[in-house]
């Protein structure tokens, strides 16, 4: 085994991208089918319509999601077969995968605690909001609102004499 390098970080070949993006898609499916079929369970003994009303939100959630993140790591191969492109690294830092896996850890969250605990909980996915206008506020915003002004170009000796004569004159004709 070769020793750890320090600095740059080693990239993934095409293959390891597919494996971890099927291994990453089969992970947060079964998050998916376990919490709605635990819900599911509670559901059929203690449903009100708040409770319906959530449960196919959350159902709604988690298959866009998955079908997001499948559509992002869709493989494309040759007429041989041949691996082209793995599809997006959902595995990424940083990457939309990212954001979209917590949207289905928090959807999963608020439904198993609002099942086992209390309504209330459904409130938690006022996160969701806050977390995008703070993605927004990150990303767009904050760095247009708090642009440094344009500093004056250093001009060298030449231009700065040439400009100092024109202004001189300019200021002698008046």
């Amino acid at each position: 085994m070769s020793p750890p390098q320090k600095g740059k970080q080693a990239t993934k070949g095409a293959k390891q991208i597919l494996d971890e993006n099927v291994a990453t898609l089969k992970f947060y499916r079964n998050m998916a089918m376990i919490s709605n079929a635990l819900s599911l369970a509670i559901l059929v003994f203690y449903h009100s319509t708040i409770n319906i009303v959530f449960y196919i939100f959350s159902s709604l959630v988690y298959i866009g999601s998955y079908q997001f993140m499948a559509y992002m790591a869709k493989p494309k191969h040759t007429p041989t077969g041949q691996l082209l492109d793995s599809g997006v690294d959902l595995n990424m830092e940083g990457g939309i995968a990212e954001n979209v896996k917590d949207v289905i850890i928090l959807t999963a969250g608020c439904q198993l605690l609002s099942a086992f605990i209390s309504n209330y909980f459904w409130f938690l996915w006022l996160l969701a909001p806050a977390r995008l206008f703070w993605i927004l506020w990150r990303n767009i915003l904050s760095p247009y609102f708090f642009q440094p002004a344009p500093e004056n170009p250093i001009m060298d000796e030449k231009k700065q004499k040439k400009l100092e004569r024109k202004q001189k004159r300019m200021a002698n004709m008046r």
